[in-house]
C-alpha cells in the first residue's frame, strides 16, 4: 500500500490464512517452519539420489529393455576392465606365457648355416667371421644366390642380404679344369680386390688397374664390357696377397685359374661368380681382412652334403 494504512503498535498482527504461501507469512514463524521442514526434505532428496548413485555404481550397468544396456556416466569414465589387477594376479600365479627377450634370442641362435652340411661347416676356420655363401640352383645351373654371413663372438651366425648371381655356363664341379665352363665347388679365402675403376672403399688390398678389361659378348650375346670394373679374387689355384691379375697357378695351369667375383653382365660366366655393380661395391666395402673372409660355393645339393 502507499503508506496511508497504519498498524497500531498495541495490536498483534493477525494470523495469516492457512491457504497463503509461506513466503508471505511473518518472518519468525516462517523461519521456524523452514528450520523444521526444509532440511528434512533436502536430507530425503540427498539420500534418494545418493542411494541411486551407489546402486548404479554397484551394478555398473542400467538395463534398457531386454538384451540391451548402457553404462552410467560415472561408470563410463572408468576402463572396461582393471588392467592393473589382472597382470598382478597372473604374476602371482606364475602364468607368464612369453619368455624374456634374452631367452628367445638364445633359442634363435644359429650355430650352423641353414642348407650347409656339417662336414662343410667343420671346414670353416674358427677365425673366419665373414662367410660368403654362393648356393647354386642345380649342379648344371648357372644361377645362384649369394649371402654374406657374419659370425658373432658367441659362435652364432647372422645372415645379411641375399643377392641373385650367376656362375659358370655349365654349372658346378668338384674337379674344375681349365675351359670346362664349370665353377669350382669348395671353400676359398678372399684376400685381394681390384678393378678398372677406383677403389670404392675396400678394406682388402685393392689394385686399380686399366688391365682389368673384358671385351666381346657372353653366352646370351650380352656385352661383356665393364665386367671387371670391380673384382674380388677367389683364392682357387692362386697366390694370396697378389693382385687378382697375377697368373701364378700353384696347382698348374690345367686346374684353371682367374676365378673371381666380378660384375654381372646378364648371363653365365666361364667359371666366376658375378653380382650386380651395387652389390659388388657393397661387398667390397664390407669384406674385412681382420674377419678372415671366405667364400663357400657350389650347388645347393653339394653344399648340403
Amino acid at each position: 500500500m502507499s503508506g496511508s494504512h497504519r498498524v497500531s503498535s498495541h495490536r498483534r498482527p493477525a494470523a495469516a490464512p492457512s491457504g497463503r504461501d509461506e513466503a508471505e507469512q511473518p518472518q519468525g514463524r516462517a523461519a521456524a517452519r523452514r528450520s523444521r521442514r526444509k532440511p528434512k526434505q533436502r536430507r530425503v532428496r540427498k539420500l534418494t539420489v545418493g542411494t541411486a548413485t551407489l546402486l548404479a555404481l554397484a551394478a555398473g550397468w542400467f538395463s534398457v529393455g531386454p538384451g540391451r544396456g548402457f553404462q552410467s556416466e560415472t561408470a563410463s569414465a572408468a576402463p572396461d576392465h582393471a588392467p592393473e589387477v589382472v597382470p598382478m594376479q597372473a604374476a602371482d600365479a606364475g602364468q607368464h606365457t612369453e619368455a624374456p627377450a634374452a631367452d628367445r634370442s638364445d633359442r634363435e641362435r644359429i650355430t650352423a648355416i641353414p642348407g650347409i652340411g656339417a662336414d662343410w661347416m667343420a671346414k670353416v676356420p674358427a677365425e673366419t667371421r665373414q662367410l660368403l655363401v654362393a648356393s647354386g640352383q642345380g649342379k648344371d645351373s648357372s644361377d645362384n644366390t649369394v649371402t654374406l654371413w657374419t659370425r658373432g663372438d658367441d659362435g652364432s651366425w647372422q645372415a645379411g642380404q641375399t643377392w641373385p648371381a650367376h656362375n659358370a655356363y655349365k654349372g658346378w664341379t668338384a674337379d674344375h679344369r681349365s675351359g670346362d665352363l664349370r665353377s669350382p665347388i669348395g671353400l676359398f679365402s678372399l684376400t685381394d680386390a681390384g678393378g678398372r675403376k677406383a677403389d670404392p672403399g675396400s678394406k682388402l688390398p685393392y689394385d686399380e688397374n686399366k688391365n682389368f678389361v673384358m671385351a666381346g659378348r657372353g653366352f646370351n650375346n650380352e656385352p661383356l664390357a665393364g665386367s671387371f670394373d670391380y673384382v674380388v679374387a677367389i683364392n682357387y689355384n692362386r697366390v694370396e696377397g697378389k693382385s687378382p691379375l697375377d697368373t701364378t697357378y700353384p696347382e698348374g695351369a690345367a686346374k684353371g685359374g682367374g676365378i673371381w667375383l666380378h660384375l654381372d653382365h646378364g648371363g653365365p660366366t666361364h667359371g666366376c661368380v658375378s653380382l650386380t655393380e651395387d652389390h659388388m661395391v657393397e661387398l667390397i666395402r664390407t669384406l674385412d681382412p681382420a674377419l678372415h673372409p671366405m667364400i663357400m660355393m657350389g650347388d645347393a645339393q653339394s653344399l648340403a652334403a
